[in-house]
């Protein structure tokens, strides 16, 4: 009985040892992909989000962000068919994305571009106050540890959400 009882033991440190390193490898390539794009000028994150859009599925995918996109910067359908519109704030590490950028994308995101699903999508993280507007306009908001997860498909894709 006390052998079983120490193998038991043994079995479960080695499951839990095995999960660990897991997580921390998982952790690696999260931290490699958010690297990854913080070194993309912000051109080149809107295709990044892009492909991650058309890679899921996504159909007539659009990089559309530029001088005068109103807030838009990738329109795409989902798999499901629904309209979707992302903006992309491809910000520093000290960068908040705040409540105004929110407002600014929330104001045309549904009556201009006709979203079903709207997104912002950050290699930075949001402010409370941003959080709360995108709660309550049901604008999606995917940080950088939710676009690593999207990234190495370990999470949901926005319109998942």
């Amino acid at each position: 009985m006390l052998l079983l009882t120490i193998t038991g033991t043994a079995i479960a440190g080695v499951r839990q040892d095995k999960k660990i390193e897991e997580l921390r490898q998982l952790r690696a390539i999260q931290s490699t992909e958010i690297a990854r794009y913080d070194s993309m000028n912000p051109r080149e994150f809107e295709h990044a989000i892009a492909f991650l859009c058309e890679r899921d599925g996504c159909r007539q995918v659009s990089v559309v962000g530029g001088a005068g996109d109103l807030g838009a910067d990738v329109v795409a359908t989902a798999p499901d068919g629904r309209r979707i519109v992302i903006q992309c704030k491809r910000y520093g590490p000290t960068t908040k994305v705040g409540s105004p950028d929110l407002q600014r994308f929330g104001g045309t995101c549904y009556s201009v571009h006709g979203a079903q699903v709207a997104a912002v999508v950050t290699t930075s993280v949001f402010t409370q106050p941003a959080t709360q507007y995108g709660s309550q306009h049901g604008i999606r908001l995917i940080d950088q540890a939710a676009l690593a997860a999207w990234a190495t498909r370990t999470g949901p894709a926005p319109w998942m959400l």
